[in-house]
């Protein structure tokens, strides 16, 4: 599975999303909750992601948003409920676009020796917001997110041992 990220839908209301990544826990950690990286791997190549805000702390906000050539702008938010670095996050996940929606991610970070797994669960409200979650084009705007971060983890370790 290292380098495919991978979607299941184990009950009506979650999504499940699974990656390995070539990198070892903490760098993988460190670099999903640095504000100075998130540009760099968030989100499609072909949209410029900026960060509004990042309060990395329980209770703490995030507000990230993606810009079109066109420049029409999509916002995403959420509040971050509990940090266990380099283990756990939970947060919640809100796409301006479909205000009320709100998703409870919680991602675990696996140590598997200089591999991580990513495990991101999503719990939606009803069926139908997870159903039209996953119509939303999820599946391609995280795989290639996923890539651009697997990217990136190899650049940031390829730095390190120069």
């Amino acid at each position: 599975m290292t380098g495919k990220t991978k979607i299941t839908t184990p009950t009506d209301r979650e999504i499940v999303i699974t990656r390995i990544f070539d990198a070892p826990r903490e760098l993988v950690f460190r670099t999903a909750m640095d504000p100075a990286l998130i540009p760099k791997w968030w989100g499609p190549a072909r949209l410029k992601t900026t960060v509004d805000k990042m309060d990395v702390r329980p209770g703490g906000t995030y507000r990230f948003v993606q810009h079109e050539p066109d420049r029409t702008e999509y916002g995403f938010h959420g509040e971050y409920r509990e940090i266990v670095p380099p283990e756990r996050v939970v947060q919640t996940f809100e796409f301006e676009g479909m205000p009320g929606h709100v998703a409870l991610e919680t991602s675990t970070f696996e140590d598997l020796g200089d591999k991580t797994k990513l495990t991101i669960t999503e719990l939606l409200d009803t069926k139908e917001e997870r159903d039209g979650m996953l119509l939303s084009g999820m599946e391609e705007g995280l795989t290639e997110t996923h890539d651009r971060l697997e990217a990136l983890l190899a650049e940031l370790q390829k730095g390190k041992r120069r």
